[in-house]
């Protein structure tokens, strides 16, 4: 599933296409994703100007004039063809602009979404409305990494992952950030060290850094709307390497499962007690 640099991607390879532009045609293809389409969506859309594209979490916001917000979820699979030559099976909605622009909505397993909310309303609806901070704002820093391991029981991994502790962060980013901090992926977030959580602070912000500038990863369906992979992948130093050398030192990376989901880690670069 994309993280948040790829949404963060997508969302920038929209802004010059969209930003500024009247929605002249809005085609749904058919009428559910994941869930089903917001009712009028082509009616309530069509004729409204796009006033500002962001992104909150793994979630792409698209502001209009007439004071709606689409909320967009790219789920499995999901894509945004900007200008493709031709419309495919799996385009399930269709958005075209004044300034002859098309942009195709594509998601082949449908388990994406799209709604359609008042702006004012936007932070309160269901997707977002328990998002903890983002990593790349400016509530995000060492004083909430303390706040949200301290006493916990629960793995650093999972205390990551946790949506509504911090924003956007997924199973890539959160395996390659405790690599950099050299913390087990197991360490229950209370027994995680001051000097850990220091280096932790950076480590999150700069692997995402560093992978929006690489365009995300692309592992299987991530694209940026015209069509660019994603190449951070390239740069892992953990993350499905397992039986790899460790590019630090050498040691295999080793795969372990937590709650169904596989986390790659360097035994030697960290282990349970690093401090």
């Amino acid at each position: 599933m994309p993280e948040l640099p790829e949404v963060e991607t997508v969302m920038r390879g929209l802004t010059p296409v969209w930003e500024g532009q009247r929605f002249t045609r809005v085609i749904a293809n058919r009428p559910d994703l994941r869930r089903p389409l917001p009712e009028a969506l082509g009616q309530r859309l069509t004729g409204a100007i796009v006033t500002r594209l962001d992104r909150r979490a793994k979630y792409g916001l698209v502001e209009t004039d007439r004071g709606d917000t689409l909320i967009i979820h790219l789920g499995m699979s999901g894509r945004m063809r900007v200008d493709p030559e031709t419309l495919e099976k799996h385009d399930h909605v269709v958005f075209e602009t004044g300034n002859g622009r098309v942009v195709a909505f594509n998601d082949a397993r449908r388990f994406g979404s799209l709604d359609l909310v008042a702006t004012g309303e936007a932070t309160a609806h269901p997707l977002l409305a328990n998002i903890g901070p983002e990593p790349l704002g400016p509530d995000y820093g060492l004083p909430l990494l303390k706040r949200i391991f301290a006493d916990r029981l629960a793995p650093a991994k999972a205390i990551l992952l946790d949506q509504r502790l911090i924003a956007g962060l997924g199973n890539i980013y959160v395996c390659e950030a405790l690599y950099r901090a050299g913390i087990h992926p197991e360490t229950p977030g209370g027994v995680v060290s001051a000097a850990q959580l220091k280096r932790l602070a950076p480590a999150i912000p700069q692997v995402l850094a560093e992978a929006i500038a690489a365009g995300g990863s692309t592992l299987r369906d991530h694209a940026a709307p015209d069509g660019t992979l994603g190449y951070f992948q390239k740069d892992f130093a953990v993350y499905g390497r397992e039986g790899q050398a460790c590019v630090a030192c050498a040691t295999p990376v080793a795969r372990i499962v937590q709650s169904g989901r596989s986390s790659f880690l360097c035994p030697q670069c960290q282990p349970r007690d690093k401090t």
